[in-house]
């Protein structure tokens, strides 16, 4: 499967997240070639700063796993990870990281910082930027703009 595949996965939970009135962020975390977990944005609903697509993703994979390491997996998420998530992938150790939309704002992949590229950090993650990134950032502008219209 290739990666757009699995960062369409992804965009189907930034849906889910537009659905409930969430910044609509998705994420999915892949094993072997498949979809083990997914998650998307829901800390307005959950009253959860913590709770990032991406949080929510590694949470189920975790549980999937039985272990809060998952060397072998990799997470898409629409949205470049901020400094929390970024954190939280790096202490879960995982194998790559893929995401679609740059956030110029709170960007920890690069945008803003790159705590992936910390060379003291003693897990390195593989990042890929960019995939599907027209679609994921079209859907995050369309939402804010319908937001800005209310």
């Amino acid at each position: 499967m290739t990666d757009d595949v699995f960062m369409r996965a992804a965009l189907d939970q930034a849906a889910l997240a537009k659905e409930a009135g969430e910044v609509p962020v998705g994420a999915v975390v892949v094993l072997e070639g498949r979809v083990i977990a997914s998650g998307f944005n829901c800390p307005i609903s959950r009253h959860d700063p913590t709770a990032h697509a991406e949080i929510m993703a590694l949470r189920n994979a975790a549980k999937i796993c039985g272990n809060y390491r998952l060397p072998a997996c990799e997470l898409y998420v629409t949205l470049e990870p901020c400094s929390m998530c970024a954190g939280a992938m790096i202490h879960a150790r995982l194998k790559r990281v893929v995401f679609g939309a740059f956030d110029p704002k709170t960007g920890a992949c690069g945008s803003v910082v790159d705590l992936f590229g910390q060379k003291e950090l003693n897990h390195h993650t593989t990042v890929t930027s960019g995939v599907l990134q027209d679609e994921c950032s079209l859907l995050l502008k369309m939402f804010f703009a319908e937001r800005r219209k209310k």
